[in-house]
């Protein structure tokens, strides 16, 4: 349990299939930033009814919730799946939503990425493309990702991330978080 005064870490997954690899990476880094001290808490936005996204719609009041439960975090890990190489629909669809309406959910947290694959590649095709758009929309993005490859060999049978490098390069991603969350004062 964590005290008022500490950090507030949302975990944000662009996957909502129900056993998703993503959201077991989402459940074992909210694990390790609550062992760090830390307010954990998934941002799931399946929570939110957002249809796809086109101008001519009226903006949905699901939209301005996910920015203001957003803006409530001090930092934001984003994990994300990668589609033949990209991003989800459904984590595309929210950062368009929201970025029509205003940037201070990005521009606010301090944001990490990471993926999670069942091969090698460890979803760095959709952690640079996370990237892009983080910081053409104005993210203090810490530089440490988190890719995981072999999804299958990386979680313990408790659900720790414990494969290698993995498990040292998202201790460290949380760990920049941290630090650029407490140099703001």
């Amino acid at each position: 349990m964590t005290d008022n005064s500490a950090p507030r870490l949302g975990f944000l997954c662009g996957s909502l299939r129900k056993d998703s690899i993503n959201k077991k990476l989402s459940l074992a880094l909210e694990k390790m930033a609550a062992d760090k001290g830390c307010a954990a808490e998934q941002i799931d936005l399946a929570d939110y009814d957002l249809p796809l996204y086109h101008g001519d719609l009226v903006t949905p009041n699901a939209v301005g919730q996910l920015i203001a439960d957003m803006k409530a975090f001090d930092g934001i890990v984003v994990i994300s799946p990668e589609y033949n190489g990209g991003l989800p629909p459904v984590l595309k669809n929210a950062i368009d939503w929201t970025s029509t309406v205003e940037t201070g959910h990005i521009s606010g947290p301090v944001y990490g990425i990471a993926s999670c694959t069942p091969g090698p590649m460890s979803g760095i095709m959709v952690m640079r493309q996370v990237q892009f758009i983080l910081m053409r929309l104005g993210a203090d993005l810490v530089p440490q990702q988190t890719g995981c490859g072999f999804a299958e060999k990386a979680f313990d049978e408790n659900g720790t991330l414990s494969a290698q490098p993995a498990a040292s390069f998202a201790d460290k991603m949380l760990d920049q978080i941290l630090a650029r969350i407490a140099a703001r004062g």
